[in-house]
C-alpha cells in the first residue's frame, strides 16, 4: 500500500484507541486486502462470478443461462472493479490507495459486522442494517450498524473515503477518492508488480 495510506491507517487506529467499544473495550483495524496487480483483480472478478453462479445454482456455460449470467456479472460489477489495463482507469486496489478491512477485538479476532467482506448482495451496503437498528436498538443489526459506523468514523477521521457499495472498502488518492472529495484528479495511478 502507499505510505500515505499507511499513515492514515495509523491515524484511524489512534482514533479507535481513543474511542473504545463500550461492550468489548479496545478495538483495532484488521487488514484483509490492500494492493493487488491487475492480473489478480482479473482472477478475483472471474472467481466472484463463478462463486455467485454456484450460489444461485446457475451453469453459465449453458446457452439458456446467458441472461442469468449477465445478471450475475452486473451484480458482481457493483462490488468488483473491472480489471482494466487502461492506465487512466486502474482498479482501485491496483493503485495501492485502496484497502479492505474490518474491526477486531484486542486479541485480533474479527468482529461480526453483519456481512462478510466481498459478499455480493445488499448486506454489503454500508447502511444495510440502519433501519433495523433504529427499529430495535438492542438487536444484532444495531450492533452491526454501530460497528460499521465506528469503522467509518475512524477512517473518515483519517481522510479516507468509503466505497458506496462496500462497508469494508476505503481509499485515499485513487479515482474513487478523487470523485468523492471532488478533486480534479486522482493522486495515484496503477502500480505494476515486480
Amino acid at each position: 500500500m502507499r505510505s500515505s495510506l499507511l499513515t492514515r491507517l495509523v491515524q484511524a487506529q489512534n482514533h479507535l484507541t481513543q474511542h473504545p467499544d463500550p461492550e468489548i473495550g479496545p478495538i483495532q483495524l484488521l487488514v484483509f486486502d490492500a494492493w493487488r496487480p491487475v492480473s489478480v483483480q482479473a482472477f478475483m472478478v472471474e472467481h466472484a462470478v463463478k462463486e455467485e453462479c454456484v450460489r444461485r445454482g446457475l451453469q453459465p456455460t449453458l446457452p439458456h443461462w446467458a441472461t442469468a449470467l449477465e445478471d450475475v456479472q452486473r451484480d458482481v460489477g457493483r462490488f468488483w472493479a473491472p480489471p482494466s489495463d487502461d492506465r487512466s482507469t486502474p482498479p482501485p486496489h491496483s493503485t495501492g490507495g485502496a484497502i479492505d478491512l474490518t474491526l477486531a477485538d484486542q486479541r485480533g479476532a474479527p468482529l461480526n459486522m453483519g456481512g462478510a467482506i466481498d459478499a455480493i448482495g445488499p448486506e454489503s451496503l454500508p447502511d444495510h442494517h440502519a433501519s433495523a437498528a433504529r427499529a430495535n436498538p438492542n438487536s444484532p443489526e444495531a450492533l452491526w450498524h454501530r460497528r460499521r459506523s465506528n469503522l467509518h468514523a475512524a477512517m473518515q477521521h483519517a481522510g479516507l473515503v468509503r466505497h458506496p457499495n462496500e462497508w469494508w472498502h476505503y481509499s485515499y488518492g485513487d479515482q474513487l477518492w478523487a470523485w468523492t472529495v471532488k478533486a480534479s484528479m486522482a493522486v495515484y495511478g496503477r502500480v505494476d508488480g515486480h
